[in-house]
């Protein structure tokens, strides 16, 4: 997740261009850059905040009435200067911006280093500014559209060239865009904060479309040259609403974000026939094959992750797997040897105890992998191999869309373990490929259903006491549900095994407390709901999450949340959305800060 801004008009586009970037900064922050044309194109760009951009400019700016910017958020490449947008073409004549991934950019850029282009990023960016000059005959549009063809991914381009000064072109494949239209001046950018305080008037760009935007306005076509006849959206939230996206609170648009994260984090890395590519994973087959053990550890909504790939690791490869608190591992003298594998998982990367987990993983002589967030974080540099989740910035401290690429992330690797140990075969690949690439559906859809969980809030909103139940990976995701509950509704909760409920805890269930059951894990079915009869024997109210063709659970749960039906081993990604939603509203009604809830930060850097 990347912030793009554009700007043609009569204004010096500089301070236009960096005023916008830093209302996308939470889009992104690990540099930024901007490029203005007029006889020739000059480019400024900094790693770290805007702040650093704006430095630069003091003392070196530059003049100009059209221009591009933008603030990264690292995919592909550290984030170093080098690696800043605006790229350019060698000879400096084509400039482009870009967020998203371009999957085949590999191939791309071993052809046209082939042909002799020599590239000055790490980026899969840079591509693109090569492609458009190599493909420009006199029309840039025309240029654009031939290298869209080329370019696989889920993505937008903003192009700039000294051929053409006076006019942007654009393209949206998935990644969001909005033009702004003004009196005389025209904006580009991710999101409509960046340009709101000049004006209110928007062209909403679609999927596979182009748009040429010049001070008159902007031309709206499909990549096949169609016109468009896109009606102006005028907006009517103010600023503060307008970065939520239109919604209430951060945490509510991240969790309405999660299927564009779970298509982000799969661009390029997973295909239909469930092959496999991870790009800074660097082990061989040879290694995967030899692998006697797995070590996960974490902290929080991280060790919740982990927790569901515990189970895949066990069910799909075979393979002995433990995951571990990072703050209990480190102290607990973990007999961990060379042959082992040990993922550690942070969304920041920072996270200290899960930083000291790793290192001692490392000093007992384990392959480290990380799964992380953040480009160039403290975790990624301790790491033999890295695992991005391309979940861009979270804002909203209690994780949903950041927890939601960890899970995926987690697929994909075992699916690339599992195809070496021979434990993944073509049928089962191909399954678990295509449930992964239908999860986006599945989650819009679950999403559209958001009404049911906020009835389930209305009923739990004045308790004092909630459980969470499940086997399995029902269980892991009850884990997570509660935790999201604690975390923003200050509502005591537990999550346990269910069959652990009869153990103890039965005693706390009396007339109206509320418990939550995850129903998707099939074999376990009926011995779940075994546990939801004890509770409702004892005047508990249930409310259940469960697929669709469930006939059963209505007989038992006082308040039912569908999902859609799909492989049990793949349910978790779902079935914690209603549970997310259910922890917001109940939130929500009883008057909480849900973004910045008490005494809990973003990232935990304290031991």
């Amino acid at each position: 997740m990347c912030g793009i801004m554009g700007y043609v008009g009569p204004q010096q586009a500089g301070p236009i261009l960096v005023d916008g970037l830093r209302r996308l900064e939470y889009r992104g922050y690990d540099s930024a850059g901007i490029a203005v044309a007029s006889d020739a194109i000059e480019v400024r760009k900094a790693r770290g905040k805007i702040v650093n951009l704006e430095t630069m400019l003091d003392g070196d700016p530059i003049g100009g009435t059209v221009g591009i910017g933008h603030t990264r958020w690292a995919t592909h490449g550290a984030p170093t200067d080098a690696n800043a947008h605006p790229h350019t073409d060698p000879s400096g004549e084509f400039v482009v911006v870009h967020n998203g991934i371009i999957e085949n950019f590999q191939t791309l850029k071993d052809g046209l280093s082939a042909a002799g282009a020599e590239f000055a990023s790490d980026t899969d960016s840079e591509v693109l500014a090569h492609l458009v000059a190599r493909e420009y005959d006199g029309d840039l549009v025309e240029a654009v559209r031939r290298t869209v063809a080329l370019s696989d991914g889920a993505y937008a381009m903003v192009v700039m060239s000294t051929r053409d000064p006076r006019t942007i072109v654009a393209v949206r494949k998935i990644s969001p865009l909005v033009v702004g239209l003004g009196d005389g001046e025209t904006f580009l950018a991710s999101d409509i904060p960046a340009v709101l305080h000049h004006t209110r008037d928007f062209l909403i760009i679609e999927d596979d479309e182009v748009v040429v935007v010049t001070e008159d306005g902007a031309v709206v076509e499909t990549i096949a040259g169609e016109s468009v006849d896109r009606p102006v959206t005028h907006i009517t939230w103010d600023a503060e609403q307008a970065e939520k996206g239109g919604y209430e609170h951060f945490m509510l648009k991240e969790i309405h974000e999660q299927p564009a994260v779970i298509t982000e984090t799969l661009a390029g890395r997973l295909d239909e026939a469930g092959h496999v590519w991870l790009e800074d994973v660097g082990f061989d087959d040879a290694y995967a094959a030899s692998i006697g053990r797995v070590w996960i550890t974490a902290c929080g909504t991280a060790y919740h992750a982990g927790l569901i790939g515990q189970e895949i690791f066990r069910r799909v490869l075979r393979l002995p797997a433990n995951v571990e608190y990072a703050h209990e591992l480190r102290y607990a003298d973990p007999i961990i040897g060379p042959n082992e594998l040990t993922i550690a998982i942070s969304q920041s990367g920072e996270t200290a105890d899960t930083l000291a987990a790793a290192r001692l993983a490392t000093e007992h002589g384990s392959r480290m992998l990380a799964i992380t967030n953040v480009v160039g974080s403290t975790l990624s540099r301790y790491a033999d191999d890295i695992l991005y989740t391309r979940a861009g910035p979270e804002i909203s401290v209690a994780s949903t869309k950041a927890y939601m690429a960890m899970l995926i992330a987690q697929y994909l690797l075992a699916l690339r373990i599992g195809a070496a140990r021979g434990t993944v075969d073509d049928e089962l690949a191909s399954r678990v490929s295509h449930g992964l690439h239908q999860l986006p559906g599945a989650i819009e859809e679950v999403l559209r259903r958001e009404g049911e969980a906020e009835k389930a809030a209305m009923l739990v909103r004045d308790a004092e006491d909630m459980y969470f139940i499940g086997r399995g990976l029902d269980y892991a995701v009850a884990m997570e549900g509660s935790l999201k509950l604690k975390e923003i509704s200050y509502l005591h909760s537990e999550a346990m095994p269910a069959g652990e409920l009869k153990h103890g805890t039965l005693a706390l269930i009396t007339e109206g407390v509320p418990v939550v059951v995850i129903l998707t894990q099939r074999a376990v079915y009926d011995k779940t709901i075994s546990a939801v009869q004890e509770v409702k024997a004892r005047g508990g109210m249930v409310i259940a999450v469960a697929y669709d063709s469930d006939t059963e659970v209505e007989k038992h749960a006082d308040h039912v949340i569908r999902i859609p039906d799909m492989e049990d081993l793949l349910a978790p990604v779902a079935a914690v959305v209603p549970l997310q939603l259910l922890a917001y509203h109940v939130a929500r009604l009883r008057g909480h800060d849900i973004d910045q809830p008490r005494n809990l930060a973003k990232s935990v850097t304290v031991e």
